[in-house]
């Protein structure tokens, strides 16, 4: 077991500093009451992103249902969704001049409808307050249920992505309800439907080569087009330990591995996550 008070690596530690434009981001976010995976999440390129006025909105309030052995979001019971929020989210994403928009969510399983209503609502709410911006989205799973994901693929996002977070050995082990082939069914509806499909996992979790380059073929197999890969940074005592800090040359090596396989974009490195440069994929 990991100990959570060991130094990290020097390839993991993050030296960007605070500025002016770090906080104006900050500010204006706080001023628009939303939430952020980046702050949530305990993201280390918190820093760099909102440096440069990006960042990666989290819908639904900040209170998940679930409780995911990796993650740093809130657990228990959440409050009603907020009706005026997408409307609050357009508005920010022009005062800040995005033009490429990256939203996802809590998992909402107290709701009839899992959060989908609210979810469709944020993305017609961009798209009406900016209408030549690209929106990507990383949704739950919906618990599988096809027509609540085809109600976000109805939306017409730019790109939709779910992650899968781990191997299959390790999917019981760290998330919190969530099913490995349920993922890869999530993400096999989103590839149907013509719209670039995109998944991610953490590694360092004690999962072996070999079973990284097994998920890379789930995920072909279900129509998958994007991947990240990033190394699992444990945000409290109470987390799931890290096993593993993974060198820099092994994601290189992983990135040219998924790309030889046939994912159109790859991004992998220690401090990548979902979100992490999606606005330069060419796909």
């Amino acid at each position: 077991m990991e100990d959570y008070r060991q130094p990290k690596p020097e390839w993991i530690k993050v030296h960007i500093k605070k500025d002016q434009k770090y906080r104006q981001t900050a500010s204006l976010l706080k001023s628009y009451s939303l939430n952020t995976i980046c702050s949530s999440g305990n993201c280390p390129n918190i820093k760099e992103c909102w440096k440069y006025g990006t960042a990666t909105f989290m819908i639904l309030g900040e209170i998940c249902t679930r409780a995911c052995k990796f993650c740093n979001t809130a657990t228990g019971k959440p409050m009603p969704p907020d009706p005026d929020e997408p409307q609050r989210l357009a508005k920010a994403a022009v005062e800040m001049g995005l033009r490429y928009i990256v939203v996802t969510s809590v998992d909402r399983d107290d709701l009839e409808d899992l959060g989908a209503d609210h979810w469709v609502r944020t993305i017609v709410a961009i798209r009406e307050c900016l209408p030549q911006a690209q929106i990507e989205v990383l949704i739950p799973d919906f618990q599988g249920r096809e027509n609540l994901i085809q109600r976000i693929i109805k939306g017409k996002p730019d790109v939709v992505g779910h992650n899968l977070e781990t191997i299959e050995r390790l999917t019981p082990m760290i998330r919190s309800r969530a099913r490995y082939n349920v993922s890869l069914e999530v993400i096999r509806q989103l590839a149907k439907s013509g719209i670039p499909a995109k998944s991610g996992i953490m590694v360092g979790l004690g999962e072996s080569f070999e079973e990284i380059l097994q998920t890379m073929d789930d995920l072909l197999d279900a129509g998958c087009s994007i991947m990240t890969i990033g190394q699992y940074l444990r945000p409290s005592p109470r987390h799931y330990p890290v096993m593993e800090y993974i060198q820099p040359e092994i994601f290189s090596e992983l990135k040219k591995i998924a790309l030889e396989k046939g994912f159109k974009a790859a991004e992998c490195g220690p401090l990548v996550r979902s979100s992490y440069h999606a606005s330069e994929y060419k796909i």
